[in-house]
């Protein structure tokens, strides 16, 4: 076999065995997201064409790829996050305070924060299966930590809390999906319970210094929704006000009556963050729940790949992508819903962002290698 074969693999994959139904999962869900994106702000539809189609291409030629192969990239890949973040704050657009995106004049952003997420979890991958057989002991845990700790830093400094918190969710059920023993996992939940307690109240202290003023704004606006309902809370107030009036089946795509919450220009960010609340005026109560379902079954599918793997290594990616997808879908609909505290995050394959769109399908890529590796070891 040459060196073609041997890495890349392409003349031994067995096409009955690819996963069509998440494949055609993700091109549903994209679609749907084009239609909504058209019908929240003008101008955005196109370019998300583009990314889409940019996007499956990818999805398809690193689906061939042997994920195996990928890994044992897993220093440079670390050290192109590590700079791309660190450059970021350097050289970034600055928009509201915040620096994380790489203008590209023409052709938009770029956000490094969300390619980094599939690279952090190869890196992850890498350091779990190394050292697999001491992953419950406290040195072991400490060291795979400040590892990581270090990108997710940068992110934090971005500032950008919401994806911060998407880096430790994926490092938590990473680390649980390598072997964390139970015993273990108890006496760290004994911990975390005071610990949150603390930071609860701390962050409310006029002396705290973990977040920044708009951060803590949004904290306190759930808290006390009636204070802030007119200023913080307000997005999301009008945000539920939008998705009970859609009632069952909507007002229809392309609704710019005045009488709607979208055509009043009541939310900001349609098109990205409250992407739900147009979803829930404009198709209704069925149409939410057909996105939540299309969204359940990609995690399903990638949860599923994860348990039939036929490696450490795989089982660690597709869980780390399917908790990744999770994560977003649950925050972003809680916000939506004034369930969960105002943060950005974007819901994958719905929302507008070229960025998050390729990271994902890329993420997509790598499970669908995974369950085609599958019985091959």
């Amino acid at each position: 076999m040459n060196l073609y074969e041997d890495k890349f693999r392409f003349l031994n994959y067995n096409l009955k065995k690819y996963n069509w139904r998440l494949l055609l999962l993700v091109i549903i869900a994209t679609t749907l997201g084009l239609f909504v994106i058209e019908s929240a702000a003008d101008g955005y539809a196109k370019k998300q064409l583009l990314g889409m189609a940019v996007g499956l291409v990818g999805l398809v030629i690193v689906s061939f790829i042997d994920y195996n192969f990928i890994l044992k990239f897993q220093w440079p890949i670390y050290l192109a996050a590590v700079l791309m973040l660190a450059a970021v704050l350097v050289f970034g657009v600055n928009v509201n305070g915040a620096k994380r995106w790489f203008s590209l004049g023409s052709f938009g952003t770029l956000q490094p924060s969300e390619f980094a997420k599939i690279m952090m979890i190869v890196v992850l991958t890498c350091l779990i299966t190394s050292h697999r057989d001491q992953i419950s002991q406290l040195r072991t845990l400490i060291m795979i930590g400040i590892i990581y700790i270090i990108p997710v830093f940068l992110i934090y400094k971005e500032p950008n809390m919401s994806t911060t918190l998407v880096f430790l969710f994926i490092f938590v059920m990473m680390i649980f999906c390598g072997g964390l023993s139970y015993h273990f996992i108890g006496r760290v939940c004994l911990f975390a319970v005071p610990v949150i307690g603390f930071l609860v109240w701390y962050i409310q202290q006029p002396f705290q210094i973990l977040l920044h003023g708009y951060q803590l704004n949004r904290i306190l606006a759930f808290l006390n929704p009636s204070e802030y309902q007119q200023t913080t809370a307000n997005q999301q107030y009008n945000s539920v006000m939008a998705i009970g009036s859609g009632m069952l089946t909507g007002k229809g795509l392309n609704n710019n009556t005045i009488t709607s919450v979208k055509g009043g220009n009541f939310i900001s960010e349609q098109q990205t963050d409250f992407i739900f609340s147009v979803i829930g005026e404009e198709l209704g109560f069925i149409g939410s729940c057909v996105t939540i379902l299309l969204l359940a079954a990609i995690v399903f599918e990638c949860l599923k790949v994860a348990r039939n793997a036929s490696n450490l290594s795989g089982r660690l990616i597709a869980a780390g992508v399917g908790s990744m997808i999770a994560f977003q879908s649950f925050v972003n609909i809680g916000v939506a819903t004034n369930l969960l505290p105002n943060t950005g995050l974007p819901l994958p394959f719905i929302s507008y962002g070229l960025s998050a769109l390729l990271a994902n399908m890329a993420g997509i890529g790598l499970v669908i290698n995974i369950d085609l590796q599958k019985g091959r070891r």
